[in-house]
């Protein structure tokens, strides 16, 4: 579900959050538009805003576990798993982690990914919640569902900060609810903004004239 149709309806966060983040056009292949949340990173605000959303979600769940997809799942993951007092586990792409771990293949548009776990990191029983940052196909995080309930976790949900509008009809991944924040900009809207700020601007200039 998305957090305006949860209770957040006309919520400023929301907004602030989705300003936040840059689009990138025709990045990383012709016709894609990257949705770049290094921009929201920088700023704190909104930043916070997105992790407090999550944390107010999630406090109460009795979650002991937050599973970060690599890697943008990393950067969103362990401030709200130290918010309600969770482990962080990092889900990481082949070959990165230096122990024993578990491996869960997954399908792309153009052959297979792999995401891996150390053996250990999840214990039988625990609750757990997985973050990323985007939510298109829901492959990706179909595979971390698939990884934590081998060791026999719990997966209370999927938190995404950006989710395609097409995964409206498909709140719930392997039986896993999923949670979004706002859908992906458009380069239209930045286009907009931007046009708007500089209005503010110039009439701001013009008043203190």
């Amino acid at each position: 579900m998305f957090a305006a149709e949860n209770g957040l309806r006309g919520d400023p966060r929301l907004q602030a959050i989705s300003e936040a983040i840059r689009v990138v056009p025709h990045f990383p292949k012709p016709g894609i538009m990257f949705q770049d949340i290094t921009t929201l990173l920088l700023d704190p605000e909104a930043f916070k805003h997105t992790i407090d959303i999550f944390v107010d979600r999630y406090r109460d769940m009795n979650i002991s576990v937050v599973a970060g997809v690599e890697a943008r799942g990393f950067m969103f993951g362990p401030p709200i798993a130290l918010a309600i007092g969770a482990k962080f586990v990092p889900l990481r792409k082949p070959r990165k982690l230096p122990g024993e771990v578990i491996s869960e293949s997954y399908e792309l548009e153009y052959g297979t990914d792999c995401l891996e776990m150390h053996v250990g990191a999840v214990q039988p029983g625990e609750r757990a919640l997985i973050i990323d940052d985007l939510v298109a196909t829901g492959g990706t995080l179909c595979a971390a569902i698939g990884l934590l309930e081998r060791v026999g976790a719990e997966v209370v949900e999927c938190g995404c900060v950006i989710g395609l509008p097409e995964v409206k009809e498909k709140f719930k991944l392997r039986g896993t609810a999923l949670y979004v924040l706002v859908e992906p900009r458009q380069l239209e809207d930045c286009r907009l903004r931007s046009k708007l700020d500089t209005r503010r601007e110039a009439e701001d200039f013009s008043l203190s004239s």
